[in-house]
């Protein structure tokens, strides 16, 4: 395939995400891989990428893609931050803005951090957004300051 992936790959991704039969290639599949391209990652990146988030290689650019990474590059990643971000955790764009990334991100700024120490958080650990903030996150934050740090 174009992408470099495997038989057992693309079997993967299709056993996961069957609406990429449905997404038009020269639309909405094409486009994401040459958008991907765009923001520095090479062809074993995405195909790493849509590996592990099959359902990324039908994700409406204007609608899903371009708004999440608008949002973090308005935390002050460079397009190699955002690329090694979703690199490493591409579930990252399939998130919601309204529920996960941005009141997260929020969190992280009333905690005393600057935007560039946001950014620095999530491209170390993307795994972050996908956190509960009750549940996980809040629970460690109190945890530490009853340590007295």
């Amino acid at each position: 395939s174009d992408l470099g992936l495997t038989d057992p790959d693309v079997r993967k991704v299709v056993a996961a995400c069957p609406m990429v039969f449905r997404s038009r290639l020269e639309e909405t599949l094409k486009p994401v891989v040459l958008w991907l391209n765009g923001l520095g990652m090479d062809k074993s990146q995405v195909a790493k990428m849509i590996t592990k988030f099959p359902s990324l290689i039908s994700c409406r650019l204007e609608e899903n893609l371009r708004p999440r990474v608008l949002c973090l590059k308005e935390l002050g990643m460079d397009d190699s931050q955002v690329a090694k971000t979703i690199t490493k955790f591409p579930q990252l764009m399939g998130y919601s803005l309204e529920e996960n990334l941005k009141p997260r991100a929020e969190w992280l700024k009333e905690l005393g951090m600057e935007d560039s120490q946001v950014a620095k958080t999530i491209v170390k650990l993307p795994v972050l957004m996908s956190c509960s903030l009750e549940e996980n996150l809040k629970p460690k934050v109190q945890w530490l300051k009853e340590l007295g740090m």
